[in-house]
């Protein structure tokens, strides 16, 4: 079998040497790298070829990769690198690695056109001053040759045994079985959904409810299909961490069902990995990543060969726990280490922002080696609001004037400049809110200027810029990218400080690019992907969903029918109450008579959902004084992990109370209470989004993409929240409950056809 990799990765293993240095330098943006490497070709003399595409054997090895540029009249084959500040700062292993792809893509050029001899040449562009450095070496094919065969012959052994690694484990997931003896009602027809969009390359929305194991109808067939190498890798993306414990689980269990099918014992040859956030994997949060402060940065790609080797031979379920063990055991860094296993791991489990961020890693890794992967995005309506955030950036005028005061000398202009330009925004403010068509052209390239200097700075004295200054600089880094980026999908505001007006206050306000409409953003993502899957027990609207999250037109759709039955939920619907705003004071009693008739007719644990902290604390000090022996327990704004597990854990502990939490809040979704620890809930709203100047102008941005602005902004978000909160009371087939919906509104024929179609309502 031969094994294909891309000349990066190639370079990556073999010539990557030294320390892990993540001290903050000046590097170009995407955008940057992309427009200086056409600034280059643009250049050069007619002829001059951009973009090679390139390919070459040594035995089992095939080595594939695209060369920056070639100039036949000079015969030399450039590789372009981007970069800002001192070429002399830049550490010497950078170098000698972007060497050994440049020699590396000289022999794929001579083998390809039959040259003797060549030219292989650094071409290092700075972005700001737009100069060239070139450096250049002469070489003969036979040199380039055995270049290249030294590199190959130190990826051999590796690609060998990964090329086993493959063969073994796709023999086992081909005879992989369905790890029960029967599938629930309806997983099967997602698991035949989900294979089928594998095998054809295509999207798929599935909506089905909770209950049916949609983590394990989802991974098994996806790794079906990995088996018979319809896909490489699996990419299992959640908004949470009960979702990744959720898929290491349903892995698990595939694990113990092929060893318990073979009798042997021997564990499923599939390495899965999980991704967690730096901060909860660094051991040394005091120091900076770089070999002259933390330890495990230090020598870092000298020893991650022996680390990378033991983590993959010594465990199958590469969790945080595993990764820290092999890290700490050859004194390298658990976060980065991680990083690095992407690379050789079947099954990846983590956030969404490690697939759709703007710097997502596994998207670039899929790019740059490209990868035949499978996408599968759990609990996926979360995914429109993370992306809107992902995708949205603001900068605070108090931050920035507090900047200004430590800012170094040579930094007193471009930040006077900006300062100018912002306050004429502030000057020309009519209103508290105020929505512009785009950023001003003055605005962005005073902002574009700061970044400059500030970044030149940065290369000349680091240490003169503090945390302050240094954040307002990433702030304003993440806002430009945004604003070059500006579209119909996104919006630019300014929001004035009211605290700061007055006689001799400076007036300040918040610049904003919020993003609306994630779709532009994302569709790069599926076009990576070979299949993505989205599911949740809430998709609905299809539309909605498709056209938000820019989902292709071709996106299949499967609305999965679950196991429950009407019998087991009763829904009422109290027509006589109204939530709005205006009305809330007069719905205070009626809430609270309706939460105590129900549970004085049926005692058990209950959950109360509200639309804010407000409205719910007022509805409980009622219902304290009107009822004061009925246990209550509220959720508080700002609840860290602890406070969230001793909310749940009354539910688990007592079978008699109420628990208040806010719609769309912690306790809104991912909560698995079975049984009597949760027999009914109340939703005293629509989970409407708050009526504001924001959220009308999304809804006007929508209206006029869409022409469905109330809807795609209040009504769908809103009754998704519903019934989620509303799905915590039927967990399994066996559950029974009730539900009261409060509000006069859910009367209405459009905002029923959003609840559930098993529901039976009144």
């Amino acid at each position: 079998m031969t094994y294909v990799v891309a000349v990066r990765a190639l370079c990556e293993f073999t010539a990557k040497r030294g320390d892990l240095d993540l001290r903050f330098t000046p590097a170009p943006t995407a955008l940057e790298g992309i427009a200086g490497h056409a600034t280059v070709a643009a250049r050069r003399a007619s002829g001059y070829e951009a973009e090679i595409t390139l390919a070459g054997t040594y035995r089992d090895l095939t080595v594939r990769g695209r060369a920056d540029g070639y100039d036949a009249a000079l015969n030399r084959l450039e590789e372009v690198k981007t970069y800002r500040g001192d070429l002399d700062a830049m550490p010497a292993n950078h170098r000698a690695l972007h060497w050994a792809q440049a020699l590396v893509y000289g022999h794929l050029l001579c083998q390809a056109r039959a040259l003797s001899q060549l030219d292989v040449a650094l071409v290092y562009f700075d972005i700001g001053s737009q100069k060239e450095t070139v450096l250049t070496q002469s070489h003969d094919a036979a040199s380039l040759e055995s270049f290249f065969v030294e590199q190959c012959e130190r990826f051999l052994d590796w690609a060998a045994q990964e090329a086993a690694h493959r063969d073994a484990r796709n023999a086992a997931l081909g005879a992989l079985k369905f790890p029960h003896e029967r599938f629930r009602s309806g997983q099967r027809e997602l698991a035949v959904a989900v294979y089928r969009a594998a095998r054809d390359g295509q999207t798929l929305m599935a909506q089905a409810p909770t209950g049916i194991g949609k983590t394990l109808a989802t991974i098994f067939p996806m790794l079906k299909a990995c088996g018979e190498d319809r896909v490489e890798r699996v990419f299992f993306l959640t908004a949470k961490t009960p979702g990744r414990a959720l898929a290491l689980e349903a892995i698990d269990t595939l694990h113990a069902s092929a060893s318990a099918s073979a009798g042997t014992g021997t564990p499923l040859p599939l390495r899965t990995l999980e991704l967690v956030a730096r901060d909860k994997a660094c051991e040394h949060p005091d120091k900076s990543c770089h070999g002259d402060s933390c330890p495990l940065a230090r020598g870092f790609y000298d020893r991650l060969h022996d680390a990378r080797s033991a983590a993959l031979d010594g465990s199958r379920r590469l969790d945080r726990e595993a990764v820290r063990a092999a890290a700490l055991a050859h004194d390298v860094c658990p976060y980065y280490l991680a990083q690095e296993l992407a690379r050789w791991s079947d099954v990846v489990v983590g956030d969404y922002n490690y697939f759709y961020d703007s710097s997502a890693l596994l998207f670039a890794l899929t790019r740059l080696n490209q990868w035949r992967v499978a996408v599968l995005v759990d609990e996926a309506h979360n995914l429109l609001e993370r992306a809107r955030k992902m995708y949205t950036a603001s900068l605070e005028q108090s931050d920035f004037r507090a900047a200004r005061k430590s800012a170094p000398e040579t930094l007193k202009k471009p930040l006077e400049r900006l300062h100018r330009e912002w306050n004429a925004l502030n000057r020309a403010q009519t209103d508290a809110y105020q929505v512009h068509a785009e950023v001003p052209a003055r605005l962005l390239s005073a902002a574009q200027n700061l970044i400059g200097a500030v970044t030149d700075q940065l290369v000349e004295a680091p240490l003169s810029i503090d945390d302050a200054l240094l954040r307002v600089f990433f702030d304003a880094m993440h806002f430009v990218a945004l604003a070059e980026q500006f579209g119909e999908h996104s919006i630019f505001d300014v929001t004035r400080d009211e605290t700061s007006r007055g006689a001799r206050a400076q007036s300040a306000s918040t610049l904003c690019v919020r993003n609306v409409i994630p779709a532009p953003y994302l569709a790069p993502r599926y076009d990576a992907a070979h299949t993505t899957v989205m599911f949740s027990g809430t998709l609905n609207p299809f539309h909605f969903y498709r056209d938000t999250l820019g989902l292709p037109e071709a996106t299949n759709w499967l609305e999965v029918d679950g196991p429950f039955r009407a019998q087991q939920l009763k829904v009422h619907v109290a027509a006589h109450v109204s939530t709005r705003w205006r009305d809330r004071e007069r719905s205070l009693a009626p809430i609270v008579e309706l939460i105590a008739q129900q549970y004085a007719a049926q005692p058990g644990n209950y959950l109360g959902f509200l639309s804010s902290f407000d409205y719910l604390e007022r509805v409980a000090a009622l219902l304290r004084e009107r009822h004061p022996t009925l246990p209550i327990w509220t959720q508080a704004p700002g609840m860290d992990e602890a406070a969230r597990d001793a909310f749940l854990a009354r539910f688990r502990d007592t079978r008699c109370g109420i628990g208040f939490a806010v719609l769309g809040g912690a306790f809104s979704e991912g909560v698995d209470l079975v049984g009597e620890q949760l027999i009914g809930a109340f939703i005293a709203t629509l989970g409407l989004p708050q009526l504001n100047a924001v959220n009308e102008q999304m809804r006007r941005t929508m209206e006029a993409k869409f022409g469905n602005g109330y809807d795609y902004v209040y009504l769908y978000p809103g009754l998704q929240k519903v019934v989620q909160a509303a799905g915590r009371v039927i967990r399994t087939e066996h559950d029974a409950g009730v539900v009261h919906l409060i509000d006069d509104r859910y009367r209405r024929r459009e905002v029923r056809r959003l609840l559930p179609g098993w529901w039976q309502l009144p």
